[in-house]
């Protein structure tokens, strides 16, 4: 059976760009894995990030191999491009930064100590996506690297970042039919087992046969993310000489122009939010109590969809989502700007995105790419459809979809390439009049009545320490970012016919070209900031929507001094009925509304305690009367919100 060996502590890292010579004989620093050399710089500001390619080393003995055996080498992230080498000799070079690869390594092994070298480039290449993007490239190596030791007849380690077995499913009246196969070589005998989530044995057989479970417990999104485990073994002569282990889930969907998203047969909308891998001061270095804080306020927003923004996210971040139900939106970094050098590049990297995560229910979506048409190149729809094309090949359960730049009209046939389509809608924030979101997708409906439509961006800067008494559009306040998103919504609410909405951003993320609301480095649009400490009003809002926990808070808990006589409050809520109080005296109250945002006017002449009260629960906000407005909640000066498309690469 295959054994792994985590290579996790005491590398030397060297960061200097010099040959592999040179730089063994650096001192260089030691780092553990998960390593960045940009979470400090990355977030900082200036577009001025470390870019270069520097060296990894770590020696190992060489691990005791039984005959026939074989040793690789995983490596789980590198960002961009990783050039291996053992003992001295380059042995592969792998383009793609969020993508899990493997390097056989039996035939290079040597006895006793080896040396293994990996050098790492986050530099720009013309031939490497992703080209230009509004987010920070952390170099490093940023995920796990393992040696893994497999007998002779092994499930299949060289195929794409090949897991060893791909698993369909299907839906026959009550019964389910799974049938194992492989994108790589499978082994002449393959025994499967399937267990229930007591870790019943409930079914089995071999390879490539269909397999029955009889009355299937289907996978039903966040209200019963029921998932079968799936083990697989791989024999030599009569003895199983390896094992993958692998999750499923039995679900139907379908996009339907009209109704939107339909999960087994009923409707089921897709509200959701878009979301970036990387933390305040960790960079894309995360480990899973990062990943599992970020899913944990996912599941807390009642999200029913997430878009991985905007590249192949963590194994370990797909399984959780098929554990908590959510539907995914999968991509690759095929952002902004295309050049033809990379055409092969992107091809590779879906490849491996679709090879890795083939068997998680969660994923409905692939993405083509994300407001391609904002720079660049010839031959774009062309490639597209040859794109299109090899997922359906590949991938044919799966739906397709693109996130198209705001500049794209609804007549374009551009759109129409994938399944579905999506838009990228900035009215309220980069532009003025918020209601254009809905006038505009409205109009593509029109357009294109049987297309199914989402709206895969839109939203504003909020800063937690700007606040505005009148919000403006930039003034980077967070009274303004609720504002917008309670104005975007209602047109959403109203359009039933959207298969999903992504709001840009669940979290606060790396942008080091930026330079907004006097905090450098970042994108704003979050609804949560970068270090997941503190969640701003716009997320209350959703919860208000979302939620089936009931939600009643008061916006302003950062926002305590006033100076106006007449002040406005603001409350999210999804309780039917409550009531709000001024210093002990009821004020405005509510029954039976199925309202989520209001907005009040009070009298402030001196210190004032608001509270809002439902029968299950209480909020308050003690506001201080003050003669002049606190500067220190006013932007001084003016963010530069397009400051990121000068600096970006």
């Amino acid at each position: 059976m295959r054994k792994r060996i985590e290579l996790k502590e005491d590398w030397k890292f060297v960061k200097k760009e010099e040959s592999l010579e040179e730089a063994f004989q650096e001192e260089g620093e030691r780092v553990s894995l998960p390593h960045t050399w940009n979470a400090i710089d990355g977030q900082d500001g200036g577009g001025d990030y470390l870019t270069g390619a520097f060296f990894y080393f770590k020696g190992f003995d060489k691990p005791q191999l039984e005959e026939g055996e074989s040793l690789y080498l995983e490596v789980e992230g590198a960002n961009s491009v990783a050039e291996v080498y053992l003992n001295g000799k380059k042995l592969f070079t792998h383009k793609g930064g969020y993508s899990l690869f493997r390097v056989n390594l039996t035939s290079h092994i040597q006895e006793g100590k080896n040396l293994l070298a990996i050098r790492v480039s986050n530099r720009s290449e013309k031939d490497v996506y992703p080209q230009k993007a509004d987010f920070t490239f952390y170099g490093g190596l940023y995920r796990g690297v393992s040696l893994l030791i497999v007998s002779k007849v092994h499930f299949d380690l060289d195929y794409y970042g090949d897991p060893g077995i791909k698993v369909d499913t299907s839906i026959e009246g009550k019964d389910g039919l799974l049938t194992v196969s492989s994108f790589g070589e499978l082994p002449a005998k393959v025994k499967i087992e399937v267990y229930d989530k007591e870790n019943k044995l409930v079914a089995e057989g071999s390879a490539k046969e269909a397999i029955k479970i009889t009355n299937v417990h289907l996978w039903n999104g966040k209200e019963d993310p029921y998932l079968y485990t799936i083990k697989a073994y791989a024999y030599e002569g009569e003895e199983a000489s390896d094992e993958v282990e692998t999750k499923v889930g039995f679900r139907t969907f379908a996009l339907d122009p009209r109704k939107g998203f339909i999960l087994n047969g009923r409707s089921y909308p897709l509200r959701g939010v878009a979301m970036h891998q990387d933390f305040a001061g960790i960079g894309n270095a995360i480990t899973r109590q990062e990943i599992d804080k970020s899913l944990a306020q996912i599941d807390e927003i009642g999200a029913t969809t997430v878009r991985l923004a905007h590249y192949q996210h963590s194994e370990y971040t797909y399984a959780r989502m098929d554990e908590l139900g959510i539907v995914v939106w999968s991509e690759v970094p095929y952002i902004s700007k295309h050049v033809e050098e990379g055409n092969d590049n992107i091809l590779s990297q879906m490849k491996e995105l679709i090879v890795q995560t083939y068997n998680h229910p969660s994923i409905v979506f692939r993405s083509l790419s994300n407001e391609i048409t904002m720079k660049g190149g010839k031959g774009k729809k062309a490639f597209h459809l040859q794109l299109n094309k090899m997922i359906h090949e590949m991938d044919p359960s799966r739906v397709t979809t693109m996130a198209n730049f705001s500049t794209m009209t609804a007549l374009n046939p551009f759109s129409a390439i994938s399944d579905s389509t999506a838009m990228n809608f900035y009215h309220g924030w980069y532009t003025p009049f918020s209601f254009l979101n809905g006038l505009r997708l409205s109009f593509y409906h029109l357009c294109h009545p049987k297309k199914p439509l989402g709206f895969s961006e839109y939203g504003a800067e909020g800063l937690i320490n700007l606040h505005s008494e009148k919000p403006k559009r930039e003034d980077d306040s967070e009274e303004y970012q609720l504002l917008c998103h309670a104005k975007i919504y209602k047109a959403i609410d109203k359009r039933k016919y959207l298969f999903g909405t992504y709001v840009w951003n669940m979290f606060d993320f790396g942008a080091d070209a930026r330079n907004i609301g006097g905090d450098p480095g970042k994108n704003h649009k979050g609804l949560v900031t970068f270090d997941r400490k503190t969640r701003k009003d716009a997320f209350y809002l959703y919860q208000a929507y979302w939620s089936k926990k009931e939600v009643l808070h008061l916006c302003g808990h950062r926002f305590l001094n006033r100076a106006l006589k007449k002040e406005t409050i603001y409350l999210t809520t999804n309780a039917p009925s409550f009531k709000v109080l001024q210093d002990g005296k009821e004020i405005f109250t509510t029954t039976n509304s199925t309202e989520k945002f209001y907005s009040f006017k009070i009298d402030l002449t001196k210190d004032s305690l608001i509270e809002a009260v439902s029968p299950t629960q209480k909020d308050s906000l003690l506001l201080h009367k003050v003669d002049k407005p606190d500067l220190s909640y006013i932007l001084k000066g003016k963010s530069n919100n397009a400051s990121w498309e000068k600096k970006t690469k």
